[in-house]
């Protein structure tokens, strides 16, 4: 009697202990996400998984990965993503990737950013439910509703699956009981039968052992989030975990299948596993699974969806919040400005804030030495253009602009493997730019760093005074960065001037980072080499050429 009530006594110590012990963590955590909030996360992305929800889904209006590559958005993605979930990192990527024309859908996602920031306590308990989903195994819940799954096996052998626990169970019994060598043998026959089917199921449910337990917990994060929040999704949520309930009961077991510690050694696991295949179990709970996934992949697609847009607008206003300052872009239909305030770069620290109002029908040429700035205002422009029209967020005080359709060329290398030249594919990346911006009827903007830097001079010029007349032809928002003064004087009144410049300071350059009118007048090169300790001959004969060049351009 004395040892059971110590036994009794050490389960309730136990029990307290586990239980302050998850109190504690729960705390812990509840503080971790209440610091963190509006601050940029340091975790390890593995952007070939979060990208690939977006090639799945990707459509004509999605960035092509050169754009991507030239704006950095996955750096850009990484300083943006706050998200507790892998669909909501996922769905966060394609919003990301994909500029929408409709601002009504941009309004709704800010006013659900808002709605679940409202209230701190609420928010913290939907994001706890969000990190249930935060295994890497939960990349691949899309794959679930991505397309139809057909049926592991056949019909015939499907319905011996669904009963082979029963006529293994009988043929045992009726072997013990009636002892013939026909029974044996039927029952030895079926016993080896099981085994295979046991094991081949394993190669025919490999491409489900990621997916399938997660959507058991996509479920239940689904319903959790569904009673803590109103939204106007409510009732077709509603509807949908309804339809899924019918799918819960097999996606239990294979949930706990899954959290079974799979160690041979491990005598209770030897037991189960024996079981399993005298009886058939895992290949009859697949089947099950795998045929009601199939009809209801529309209703898994839309809680994924619904997880995933949850987290992401809590992933948004947290983003908002980390920022120096942010504004709300204003779209206007039919609008041929652009109008920026404040405009700075998200992931350049301290990053000077620039200003600037333009035309469709009058581009803008951008000056400047190396490192003076004029690479990063035209970035963080593309940057902001996109962050405005995915995520309804703009790093500037005022955004004005119609919606747009992006269009970069910045980063260009040659081909070794198409043995294409740096001019080559220079001239490739903007004759794609001229065919796509007519495609669509969506005005768009253009962004070329250092045109046609890779040929001689005179065509040089000569094609890029051409090409930018066409640009503003067709009535597009171009921005251009140019070593090329003479480009401003061929250009005339179709392009604003516009320069960066800098200051000598010994043998330092100083740069203000200031977007200024007007094209760069400072002779600061030359200077720079005679403190440098350049021959003085070399250094006069410089200062000569440069006075008859700024007379002849009118610089």
């Amino acid at each position: 009697m004395v040892y059971l009530v110590f036994i009794v006594l050490g389960l309730v110590l136990f029990y307290a202990f586990n239980k302050n012990r998850r109190a504690n963590k729960r705390k812990l955590f509840i503080e971790q996400l209440i610091n963190n909030w509006g601050q940029p996360t340091d975790n390890y992305r593995d952007i070939d998984l979060i990208a690939s929800y977006h090639q799945y889904l990707k459509t004509e209006n999605s960035i092509p990965d050169s754009v991507a590559n030239d704006i950095d958005l996955d750096n850009i993605y990484n300083y943006a993503d706050r998200t507790c979930s892998k669909p909501g990192q996922q769905c966060l990527y394609h919003q990301l990737r994909s500029p929408q024309e409709d601002i009504s859908r941009l309004q709704a996602l800010d006013k659900l950013a808002e709605q679940l920031s409202a209230d701190e306590d609420k928010r913290t308990a939907i994001q706890m439910e969000l990190f249930r989903l935060g295994n890497k195994n939960a990349y691949y819940l899309y794959q679930l509703f991505a397309k139809k799954h057909p049926p592991l096996y056949g019909f015939i052998l499907s319905l011996y699956i669904r009963l082979a626990w029963a006529i293994w169970i009988s043929a045992v019994i009726l072997t013990i009981i009636i002892h013939t060598s026909a029974l044996f043998l039927l029952a030895l026959g079926l016993t080896l039968f099981n085994f295979y089917l046991h094991y081949n199921n394993k190669s025919n449910i490999l491409k489900y052992i990621h997916s399938l337990p997660q959507l058991y917990i996509l479920t239940q994060v689904s319903k959790n989030i569904y009673n803590k929040i109103t939204t106007t999704e409510n009732a077709e949520i509603e509807g949908r975990l309804k339809n899924i309930k019918r799918l819960n009961k097999s996606l239990r077991y294979v949930t706990l299948e899954s959290g079974v510690a799979n160690d041979p050694t491990d005598i209770a696991y030897a037991i189960w596993e024996l079981i399993k295949i005298m009886l058939v179990i895992e290949p009859a709970m697949f089947i099950s699974s795998i045929n009601k996934v199939t009809r209801y992949r529309d209703d898994i697609e839309a809680l994924f969806n619904y997880v995933g847009k949850i987290d992401m607008a809590i992933s948004i206003q947290s983003f908002r919040l980390g920022l120096p300052y942010y504004s709300k872009p204003v779209f206007i239909n039919n609008y041929n400005a652009l109008n920026v305030t404040g405009l700075y770069h998200p992931l350049v620290e301290n990053c000077v804030p620039n200003s600037l109002h333009t035309f469709d029908n009058q581009g803008v040429l951008v000056t400047g030495s190396n490192m003076s700035g004029k690479t990063t205002f035209i970035r963080a422009l593309a940057a902001n253009t996109l962050l405005s029209q995915t995520l309804y967020t703009s790093c500037t005080k005022q955004y004005e602009a119609p919606l747009l359709q992006l269009f970069t060329s910045i980063r260009i290398s040659d081909d070794m493997e198409e043995h294409k030249s740096y001019f080559q594919a220079e001239a490739i990346s903007v004759l794609n730019i001229m065919n796509q911006s007519k495609a669509r009827p969506v005005k768009s903007l253009v962004i070329i760093d250092e045109i046609f830097r890779g040929t001689n001079t005179i065509e040089r010029v000569a094609a890029a005074k051409a090409i930018l007349s066409y640009f503003t032809a067709n009535k597009s928002f171009v921005f251009v960065s140019t070593h090329d003064l003479e480009l401003a004087e061929l250009l005339g009144n179709e392009y604003a001037i516009y320069c960066f410049e800098e200051q000598v300071a010994d043998t330092r350059l100083v740069f203000d980072y200031k977007i200024k009118p007007g094209i760069l007048k400072n002779k600061n090169a030359i200077a720079i080499m005679a403190g440098l300790g350049y021959p003085e001959a070399v250094i006069a004969d410089a200062y000569a050429m440069s006075e008859t060049l700024r007379e002849k351009y009118k610089i």
